[in-house]
C-alpha cells in the first residue's frame, strides 16, 4: 500500500487533497547568499501565509526547503498543525554554491545515508521524516559536487522508494540530470524537474516528459520573468501533446516580497484565486485542473 508521508505521519494519496508541489515555508539560506530576501524565518508570518493558503481550499503543500538552505523539521511540524495542512518535507540540497564542507569530504554512500536517515527517521532532530528527495544544478552546467549529491540522492531512491524533485537552475540540464538518476538505476517516474518554465521552451518540456518524468511549471504570477499567458501557452502544450498526467503546477513563493504575510505579493492565495481562474477562461477544465493539483501530486509523492 503507497502512502505519502507527511511532516506529521504518512497518509494516503486519497488523503492528500489540493496540493502546491513546490514552495516554501521555513527557509535560510548560508550567508554566502547576500540576497536576504530569501530568507523565511519569520514564524508568524510563514504561519500565516500558510493560512492564507488554506483559507481559499488548499489542503496540501510541499516544502523543498534543503538541509544546504536552513530546512527546519522541527518547525515544519508544527506549522502543520497549527494550520491543519499537510506539509511534506524534503532532504537533499540545492545547488553548489550552498554545500556544507561535509559534502566534498564524504563518500557518496556516506551521504546517502544522511539521507535515508531524514526519510526514514527524522530531519533536524525531530520525528518529522522527509517525504521526497531533492537535487540541484547550475546554470547550463553541473557542478562536479552537484553531480555527486545526485548520485547520492538516486541511491537514497533505490533503498527508501522515496520520490525525487529536481532544481534546475534558469530550467537548464533537466535532460543531464535525468541521465545521471536513470545511470544509477532511478525509474523516471518518479522524478520531477523543477523551474521547468523559466526555460519556456515547449519542445524541451515534452522531451522530458517522454522519458517518463512530472514536468514542474512554478512560475504563475512571476511576470518579471514573462507573464502569464506564456505559462498558459506551456500548460496547453503538455496537455495537448498527451502529458497532462506528468503536469506539476506550483508557484515556488521563495520570497519574502513573494509573500503577503511578509508584506509582498503575489502569496500563496494567488493560484487559486487568480492562475486557475485564467486557465478556466482560456479553455483548461475543471477535470484537467484537479489532475495537475490533486491526482498528480498524489501519484508523484506515493511511496
Amino acid at each position: 500500500m503507497k502512502k505519502i508521508r507527511t511532516v506529521l505521519g504518512d497518509i494516503s494519496p486519497e488523503e492528500l487533497g489540493f496540493t502546491y508541489s513546490h514552495e516554501h515555508l521555513w527557509c535560510c539560506p548560508p550567508p554566502s547568499q547576500k540576497d536576504r530576501d530569501l530568507e523565511l524565518t519569520n514564524y508568524d508570518a510563514s504561519l500565516e501565509e500558510l493560512l492564507n493558503f488554506k483559507s481559499v481550499g488548499g489542503q496540501a503543500l510541499v516544502d523543498a526547503s534543503t538541509l544546504d538552505y536552513g530546512r527546519d523539521g522541527n518547525k515544519l511540524k508544527s506549522m502543520s498543525e497549527a494550520a491543519g495542512v499537510h506539509v511534506i518535507g524534503t532532504t537533499g540540497f540545492n545547488k553548489h554554491i550552498y554545500f556544507p564542507d561535509w559534502v566534498e569530504k564524504e563518500s557518496i554512500d556516506q551521504i546517502k545515508d544522511r539521507l535515508v536517515h531524514d526519510v526514514t527517521v527524522g530531519m533536524d532532530g525531530s520525528d518529522a521524516k522527509a517525504g521526497f528527495l531533492k537535487a540541484g544544478s547550475w546554470l547550463q552546467l553541473i557542478h562536479p559536487l552537484e553531480e555527486k549529491v545526485t548520485r547520492a540522492v538516486a541511491r537514497a531512491q533505490l533503498e527508501t522508494n522515496a520520490p525525487i524533485w529536481l532544481h534546475t537552475e534558469a530550467g537548464t540540464m533537466g535532460m543531464e540530470m535525468l541521465d545521471i538518476l536513470e545511470e544509477e538505476g532511478v525509474d523516471l517516474s518518479v522524478v520531477a524537474v523543477g523551474h521547468s518554465d523559466r526555460n519556456a521552451d515547449p519542445y524541451y518540456h515534452l522531451q522530458l516528459a517522454k522519458r517518463g518524468a512530472y514536468v514542474q511549471f512554478d512560475g504563475p504570477g512571476k511576470v518579471k520573468y514573462y507573464p502569464d499567458s506564456t505559462r498558459v501557452a506551456l500548460i496547453k502544450n503538455m496537455i495537448d501533446n498527451g502529458f497532462l498526467e506528468q503536469l506539476l503546477i506550483s508557484g515556488d513563493m521563495g520570497r519574502q516580497s513573494y509573500l503577503h504575510a511578509y508584506g509582498g505579493g503575489p502569496g500563496f492565495k494567488y493560484i487559486i484565486t487568480k492562475f486557475i481562474p485564467r486557465l478556466l477562461d482560456e479553455g483548461i477544465t475543471q477535470e484537467q485542473i484537479d489532475t495537475i493539483f490533486i491526482k498528480n501530486p498524489a501519484r508523484w509523492l506515493a511511496f
